[in-house]
């Protein structure tokens, strides 16, 4: 690979723990985006999968390994991430490029630990916790989310409580058992887990909801509703306030990234 190209992935997709986030930003105000160096992107066979190529050649991930997956279709949707580039390359508009590269680097060999992170969340679930008040909060709060509890308890075997109020509600031992046991089989073995776990991470971290995004990863939600069940309380606020823009922005930012990763699951399947 190219010079060229390995210091683009130093430099576009650097893992989170290498980052100091004061410099970067200080970085990132005075720096322009790379330009682009090369004139086409495609597919190529690549260690028993499908790599991403460069003119031909392939990508490098942060670590240093090869930018691939098990799935044609999915390199194919990352490889069009690259050929939609400009004459600069805009590393916010490759979501699926910088969920891969978490996967290959970050995902594949902590699988155990990135599942026991997601399945924590059902100890404090988002749709667990409920408003008192005003009422119409209430309402929409148990239209978008007594249906998740529904399919914890009818398909994943899950029997999860809610409360009324911010303090904290202990789970049932065997409930969020349960729900360890769905996010593993969902996970399943072999070169498609990694890529399950990081796109079920990123939607458990942006919908604060490991529910939500098993709903979505097991087909039983879409990724529009998904978002939606997620932000019942803002979308209610906003209602009654009205929308801020930079908000509204960065959280037009997050939903690409839930796309990515609701496109992942659907191009993995579930294990289970």
């Amino acid at each position: 690979m190219s010079s060229d190209s390995e210091n683009l992935a130093d430099g576009l997709f650097v893992t989170n723990a290498e980052r100091n986030p004061l410099r970067i930003a200080a970085q990132s105000a005075r720096t322009e985006a790379p330009k682009r160096f090369y004139r086409s992107a495609g597919v190529g066979e690549a260690d028993g999968g499908y790599a991403v190529l460069l003119d031909g050649r392939t990508v490098k991930t942060p670590a240093r390994r090869i930018l691939a997956t098990p799935s044609s279709p999915l390199t194919g949707a990352i490889a069009a991430e690259w050929e939609a580039q400009g004459e600069r390359l805009d590393p916010s508009s490759m979501p699926l490029t910088k969920l891969v590269n978490s996967a290959i680097d970050g995902v594949a060999d902590r699988l155990d630990e990135v599942a026991a992170d997601i399945a924590k969340y059902a100890g404090s679930d988002l749709v667990s916790y409920r408003a008192e008040e005003p009422a119409g909060l209430a309402a929409a709060q148990a239209d978008a989310w007594d249906p998740l509890l529904a399919f914890a308890r009818e398909r994943l075997g899950a029997e999860l409580a809610a409360t009324a109020g911010v303090m904290f509600l202990a789970q049932a031992p065997e409930a969020t058992v349960a729900v360890a046991e769905a996010v593993r089989a969902y996970a399943g073995e072999g070169a498609g887990a990694p890529f399950r776990l990081a796109a079920l991470h990123s939607m458990t971290t942006l919908t604060g909801s490991c529910l939500i995004a098993l709903a979505v990863a097991l087909g039983r939600m879409d990724v529009e509703a998904a978002w939606a069940a997620a932000h019942v309380d803002e979308d209610y606020q906003m209602r009654a306030w009205g929308a801020d823009a930079e908000a509204m922005e960065r959280r037009a930012r997050r939903f690409e990234e839930m796309k990515a990763a609701a496109k992942i699951a659907e191009f993995f399947g579930g294990a289970a």
